[in-house]
């Protein structure tokens, strides 16, 4: 059941965010064959403004927080992180308590973990939030990889435009395949993405105070096109293969071979963002020395295959 759904605001509100959620259940498209919903935008005091994190722009809610108790939908869009009204969350819960799916958007689920609901529960949100979810909810499992997370009456979403996927996700779910594709038509947007959002992380090369290892390090992101071996490597840096390889680990936080995938992945992404060069020649020149190695380590690395990549991300003109 899916026909009534609130919004519920905290000061400080992310516009896109709860644009997000208005674009999807808040438009009346029944003309067009669409589903209805009875839309209603929430907050502690309805008639007062709530700022936005856009200067000069503030959202008004029309109803107070009691419409969330019967509300099929309760749906939160970003906010500042740990400033809540007190009353809100106490909202939140009686609603999810009464049935209600609760679904965020960004670091909407910091307010659904103040909130108590993320307690033994799988979540995710914006990967630049995740492991502050993770430490301040520490009962809950943090997913940072995904677009969206679905746990039955819990759904939460990653960083902005992931919030329309978890959204549509949630419509086909409940009303169908055929509703969720015509509000993605509508919206001029895919009705499902592949991928997670590993796809737009950046992903830095990790900082080494050692003068050593450093110099190694330097030395090893120039020449990723040639063969390495640990022995090699630890010979380069003046250590024993067991010195180099625990003073690796102590300064990146890993080990050797998988700092150098890493950085060869990393190399492949530039050069599919920037350059049309074939496939073949960038895992010759990013080290892995075949098509298919690349299109394993990249998979598993970023979540979608090097030509859905290159498609995305890859310069146009």
């Amino acid at each position: 059941m899916l026909s009534k759904v609130a919004v519920v605001l905290n000061d400080r509100l992310a516009m896109f965010e709860f644009g997000v959620v208005c674009e999807v259940f808040g438009l009346d498209r029944t003309a067009d064959g669409l589903p209805g919903f009875d839309f209603r935008v929430c907050g502690a005091e309805p008639g007062k403004p709530l700022r936005s994190t856009t200067p000069g722009i503030s959202v008004t809610p029309d109803y107070g927080l009691d419409q969330l108790v019967d509300a099929d939908l309760v749906a939160i869009p970003a906010s500042p992180i740990g400033r809540y009204d007190d009353r809100v969350l106490e909202a939140v819960r009686e609603a999810a308590d009464a049935g209600a799916t609760v679904l965020t958007v960004c670091s909407g689920a910091f307010l659904a973990g103040a909130a108590g609901l993320l307690d033994n529960r799988k979540c995710t949100t914006h990967w630049r939030y995740v492991d502050q979810l993770a430490t301040m909810f520490p009962e809950a499992t943090v997913d940072p990889d995904v677009l969206f997370v679905d746990e039955g009456n819990l759904i939460t979403s990653a960083g902005t435009a992931a919030g329309i996927d978890a959204c549509l996700h949630l419509v086909r779910r409940e009303i169908g395949t055929a509703a969720a594709n015509g509000i993605a038509r509508r919206m001029v947007v895919p009705p499902q993405r592949d991928g997670g959002q590993r796809q737009f992380i950046e992903q830095p090369v990790p900082e080494c105070s050692s003068a050593g290892l450093s110099t190694t390090l330097a030395w090893l992101a120039e020449n990723l096109a040639h063969p390495h071996t640990v022995d090699e490597l630890a010979a380069r840096s003046s250590m024993s293969t067991r010195t180099f390889a625990r003073r690796f680990a102590a300064e990146t936080g890993t080990t050797p071979v998988k700092w150098l995938t890493t950085q060869r992945v990393l190399f492949a992404k530039h050069l599919l963002e920037t350059t049309d060069t074939a496939l073949e020649r960038i895992a010759d020149e990013s080290g892995f020395g075949s098509g298919a190695l690349l299109r394993h380590h990249f998979q598993r690395q970023v979540g979608i295959a090097p030509t859905e990549y290159r498609r995305r991300f890859g310069a146009k003109g």
